[in-house]
């Protein structure tokens, strides 16, 4: 993928959102537009977050050593190899995203522990058997042993002609049972403002299909939930007194769950 930065990219909308640096007036805009649909959109975005770090803390103390995780963005301290490193120091990561600003700061990705291993591929979810067969990841991660797929909020951005569903298949499909997916997605059920979100995002050129949680409970289809199994990013195991946030603030879906 080529730099447009006066084009909005949804991976700098989102660094803005979380009051990053590296983004654009396109981006700016866009997401200034987006705000005006949904006024919690930096608190769905940190809720995102948040859930990603007690989901892969969750599985590097179940034992998982191995993280692939696609749609990484643009680095925000913790990162995901952070985390899981803290618990265990040998634990493995790979990043894929198909963004350049990302890949010009993939350096920061790369500065894990001395006794565990960070790679970051230039790469598209929508292509995975690229993801599967590229040397970094062979190199990095022994697909025989269980592996935790992180996707985070990116699958809203594969919209269905894109067979977003049977990517998901095919990656699970490619790792062994005890691994795990986690993922985040928007979605329509909790009021109408994360619609006109979607809106947005397609007046700026930017694909976009958000989906209910039939539609996003497909995504773990065979798949054993970790309790409490499809939910709302701030009510999965959430920490000891947690702010307080309503679903129609964040309309996000998350969940974990196990291949067995």
């Amino acid at each position: 993928m080529e730099f447009h930065p006066e084009v909005a990219h949804t991976a700098r909308m989102y660094d803005w959102y979380l009051g990053g640096q590296d983004n654009y007036e396109a981006d700016r805009i866009a997401g200034e537009q987006a705000l005006r649909a949904h006024p919690n959109l930096r608190l769905t975005a940190r809720c995102n977050r948040d859930f990603m770090h007690r989901a892969v803390r969750f599985l590097a103390e179940q034992g998982i050593e191995q993280f692939l995780d696609i749609g990484t963005g643009i680095p925000t301290e913790p990162n995901l190899h952070q985390v899981v490193q803290e618990v265990n120091p040998a634990a493995r990561v790979v990043y894929a995203d198909n963004d350049p600003l990302v890949l010009t700061h993939a350096r920061a990705l790369l500065t894990g522990t001395s006794e565990g291993r960070t790679a970051y591929l230039n790469a598209d979810l929508r292509q995975p058997d690229s993801i599967l067969s590229d040397p970094k990841l062979t190199e990095t991660l022994d697909l025989s042993a269980p592996t935790a797929l992180s996707v985070i909020s990116i699958l809203h951005f594969i919209e269905d002609p894109d067979d977003p569903q049977g990517t998901i298949a095919k990656l699970m499909g490619a790792l062994p049972a005890g691994s795990y997916l986690a993922m985040t997605h928007a979605t329509p059920d909790f009021g109408p403002e994360m619609g006109e979100v979607e809106r947005v995002y397609h007046e700026a050129g930017l694909p976009g299909q958000i989906r209910t949680r039939e539609e996003v409970a497909r995504f773990f289809d065979g798949l054993e939930w970790v309790e409490p199994g499809l939910t709302t990013p701030h009510r999965w195991r959430p920490p000891i007194d947690p702010p307080e946030v309503m679903d129609n603030q964040v309309q996000f879906y998350a969940g974990v769950a196990r291949k067995v």
